[in-house]
Parts: structure tokens; C-alpha cells; sequence
């Protein structure tokens, strides 16, 4: 009973986002190298044809389905066919999973190289080594090749899909260091989640740029526009992105909320390391308050408690005064995820630690195909915003107070 508790304790708990991706992608991304190790074999056949003047090798099906045993957990994949029209016959055999495999050594420690090292030609390839053994030796760099033009295609044709026919309400916006350099400069995507109206969590924007940069933002968010993406009603980020100075440029409606996490993080940065730990439980008083009446008054708590000695913290807390308590204006249900970017943060926030281990330069363009793959699979992963019902109402403009909706009295009653 002991063991089982562990189990689903573990089930349930999930610390790094990657192993969420790699639970979710692992089918989606052994498709799509089987798709490319075949389309390799019929190019080798494509000048050959038949009496009748078609192709003389053609794909033919699938084999009957088969689990792989993994690392987490059973993967159904099924191995594609081809079929020769006429003259000698074509058997394709796959490099990745071959005949009677049942068992990965370990596609856990295989699918973060994929993503975040094997995006690489050369290191793809000892990636699938880990996957599945030696065998993998004759997973060509041309059929790697033809996996990554694949997720190229997919990310030009997601970053144009039109978002008119949502309608989005809130949207968080950070922007993600990848901790590998591209001409002597860090690479850093700007990401962008949305929020629909019926509560649905989504990726709407992944683009290289500066992160205190109004004209990345800028650039980012007129692209949204471009494509349908209404003015939402509150925006989340952090106070130093140059996206607030482009969000009032773009979507000058849209209401401001600065995240509790970097706030506080800046705040203490400002401090000895002594004081640290009573001043973050002061900062926490804040945005733990019940009402923002009682915010404010654990605001000015933290700023005379710490201004004589502390002015550059207590400064930093003041500056966004006004944008750190606007969640109170919004349901209740939603205060926890309108506090801080965690959406972003949690979902691409380890690939700082991760790629910093790599050796080597990752390109502008393989970055942004790396982390889009990562997104799009933790994407579906996603549960919908606590209390999703009550976003109608905010789309409507009803207003609330301390996370409570306000009932006007009717005039005829009193």
C-alpha cells in the first residue's frame, strides 16, 4: 500500500517540465522519424517506375501496432510499410525502431538530446543511439534532416494560423534565455500564452528578440494582431520587459498585472542575505492579503519596516505599486495564475539549466524549433484556468471587488 502511495504521489507531482514533454511527445516524435526514415528509402526509388509510368516503390500501409517499453512508460508506435509495383521487392526496415524491438534502453534520457541537444545533425544521432542501441547507426543524417525540415514546416505554419476565431482575455509574456550563445549573444525567446474565453491555455507567439526591448515586443505583438488576436483584458509579465512599453502601443485597453515572482525576486536581490528570508514573508503578506485594503496595508508595513536601511528594495517594490495589486479587480478563482508568468516560467524555465550543459552553438532558428516543439507538447498537457465560468463575465466588463463580483442594488428593492 506504501509502494502505491509513492507511485501515484509521483504521478501527480511533476517537477521539471521536460519530463511532462517527454510523457506527451514521445509517440508524436517516433511518427514523425519513421515518416522521415521512409521518405528517405522512397527517394532513393523516386526516379523508378512501373510499365504504366508510376512510381515503382510506394508506401503500403503499416505493420500491425507494437508497445515499446520505455522509461516512461509503454509507447505505441506503428512501423510503416512500402510495397514494390513491379520488378524486385523493397523492404524498409527502420533503423529507429527495428524488427522484434520491444524495449528502449532509455527514451527518457534519449528525448532531451532530441529536443535540447540533438537538434544538432551530428548529436541526433547519438541521441538515437541511447534510444535504441547501436542500431540507430543507420538513422542517416539525411533522414535527420528531413525531421527537422519537418518541425521547421510545423512552426512557420503555426506562427501564421489566424487567432480571430478566439476570443482571449488574458495573456502572460516573458522571455526565455536558452543559455546557449549565437554570435557571442544569448539566445532568448519571446513567449506569449494566451487565455480563450473558455478558459483553454494556448501558445500564440515564440520569437527570438531582446527581452528589455520595446521593438521586439512591439514587433511580437503587432504579428498577433496581424493575426486576428483581440485586445485582451489583462496582460502578465515582469516589470522589466520592454512588452509593457509595446502593449500600450498595440493594445492600449489592456490592464497591466506584474508578477509576484520576479518582483520578489528583484526585492531581495536589494537586501543582505540575512534579512532575506523575514522580508520575503513580508512581500508574501502582500499579495497573500485577502482585500487589496488589506495589501495596502501590508505594503506600507514592508516599506517602513525597510526604507531607513533598504531604500533601493523598498524603491523597486514601490514602481509598480499599482500594476502588482490590479488582480484584485479580477474573480478570485483566478488570482493564482494572474499573479505571476508561472504558464511560461514552469514550462520553459529548465531549459536554462539544461542547455548551459551543451557544448557548442544552437542557430536563431533551431532555438526557436526547439522550444516550439517543447511548447506545443507541453501545451496539451495543460488544464483550463480555475474557474474558467467566470471569464464571460469579465469579457463583459462586470466588475469585481477583492476577487468578488459586485452586485448593484436595484434602485426599485430600496
Amino acid at each position: 500500500m506504501q509502494k502505491r502511495s509513492k507511485l501515484n504521489r509521483e504521478d501527480r507531482v511533476v517537477d521539471d517540465p521536460l519530463t511532462e514533454v517527454l510523457r506527451v511527445g514521445a509517440r508524436q516524435l517516433l511518427v514523425q522519424a519513421l515518416d522521415a526514415e521512409v521518405a528517405e528509402l522512397l527517394g532513393r526509388y523516386m526516379d523508378e517506375r512501373d510499365d504504366q509510368g508510376r512510381a515503382r516503390v510506394v508506401r503500403s500501409g503499416h505493420h500491425p501496432p507494437r508497445e515499446l517499453q520505455t522509461g516512461i512508460g509503454p509507447v505505441r508506435v506503428q512501423v510503416p510499410k512500402v510495397r514494390s509495383r513491379q520488378g524486385a521487392p523493397v523492404t524498409f526496415r527502420s533503423a529507429l525502431v527495428p524488427p522484434y524491438v520491444r524495449k528502449t534502453r532509455s527514451l527518457e534520457a534519449a528525448l532531451p538530446w532530441l529536443y535540447l541537444k540533438g537538434i544538432s545533425t551530428g548529436e541526433m544521432q547519438v541521441a538515437l543511439e541511447v534510444l535504441v542501441g547501436a542500431e540507430a547507426r543507420g538513422f542517416s543524417a539525411s533522414t535527420v534532416a528531413r525531421l527537422k525540415q519537418t518541425w521547421r514546416e510545423d512552426y512557420t505554419a503555426w506562427r501564421q494560423h489566424r487567432l480571430d476565431t478566439e476570443d482571449w482575455v488574458y495573456l502572460w509574456a516573458d522571455g526565455i534565455y536558452s543559455g546557449l550563445r549565437a554570435d557571442e549573444h544569448r539566445l532568448c525567446a519571446l513567449v506569449v500564452i494566451g487565455v480563450t474565453s473558455q478558459g483553454e491555455k494556448q501558445l500564440v507567439a515564440i520569437e527570438d528578440g531582446v527581452r528589455e526591448s520595446t521593438q521586439s515586443w512591439r514587433e511580437v505583438l503587432l504579428q498577433l494582431k496581424a493575426r486576428g488576436l483581440n485586445a485582451p483584458t489583462l496582460a502578465i509579465g515582469d516589470g522589466a520587459l520592454g512588452f509593457w512599453g509595446a502593449l500600450e502601443e498595440v493594445y492600449p485597453t489592456t490592464q497591466q498585472q506584474r508578477c509576484w515572482v520576479h518582483k520578489t525576486r528583484n526585492v531581495l536581490n536589494a537586501l543582505p542575505k540575512s534579512v532575506q528570508p523575514k522580508a520575503k514573508r513580508a512581500v508574501h503578506d502582500i499579495w497573500q492579503a485577502d482585500t487589496r485594503a488589506a495589501a495596502e496595508r501590508a505594503f506600507a508595513v514592508f516599506v517602513q519596516t525597510y526604507e531607513p536601511k533598504y531604500p533601493k528594495a523598498t524603491a523597486c517594490l514601490e514602481k509598480d505599486r499599482e500594476e502588482l495589486l490590479t488582480f484584485y479587480a479580477f474573480p478570485a478563482q483566478h488570482w493564482q495564475s494572474l499573479r505571476t508568468t508561472n504558464p511560461i516560467e514552469s514550462t520553459f524555465g529548465t531549459i536554462r539549466h539544461r542547455t548551459k550543459r551543451t557544448k557548442g552553438c544552437l542557430t536563431r532558428d533551431g532555438m526557436l524549433h526547439m522550444m516550439f516543439k517543447l511548447g506545443r507538447c507541453a501545451e496539451q498537457t495543460w488544464r483550463r484556468l480555475r474557474g474558467f465560468q467566470q471569464l464571460g463575465k469579465v469579457i463583459r466588463g462586470i466588475q469585481f471587488i477583492d476577487g468578488i463580483e459586485e452586485h448593484t442594488q436595484d434602485p426599485i428593492a430600496a
